[in-house]
């Protein structure tokens, strides 16, 4: 049975990698294992050591807090592996985020104000 812990760590795994643009088989090839291994890590079927978690910090330029973060207190992650309200567990909302970061900055900037407009205005 996967421990919540390890299941938060995977999925903030994959988001990462995801958002970055890069795949399990070049994040495996960068921290010098095999693909399925990064696949178990992502799915919390395997937990990550510290020293393969570093690594895959150092890989997808996060500091190791970031594959904690949204974690609830103790008692919480003992009952649910869930983040409710994890706007980025939604693929879409990923899809969204990388586009934005792919828009020159100050076009991106525009469209932000746009956004925000919209979003004041509904």
């Amino acid at each position: 049975m996967k421990h919540p812990v390890d299941a938060h760590v995977g999925k903030r795994i994959r988001h990462r990698r995801w958002m970055v643009g890069m795949t399990q088989q070049q994040l495996a090839d960068k921290v010098g294992i095999k693909f399925q291994q990064i696949q178990k890590y992502e799915t919390g079927m395997n937990r990550v050591s510290a020293s393969r978690l570093w690594d895959i910090s150092e890989v997808l330029g996060v500091s190791i807090a970031f594959f904690f973060e949204g974690l609830e207190g103790a008692e919480a992650n003992r009952s649910t592996s869930v983040v409710e309200g994890d706007m980025m567990a939604d693929k879409e909302a990923l899809e969204l985020v990388r586009s934005y970061y792919a828009i020159p900055e100050a076009q991106r900037r525009r469209l932000f104000d746009l956004a925000r407009v919209l979003s004041d205005a509904a």
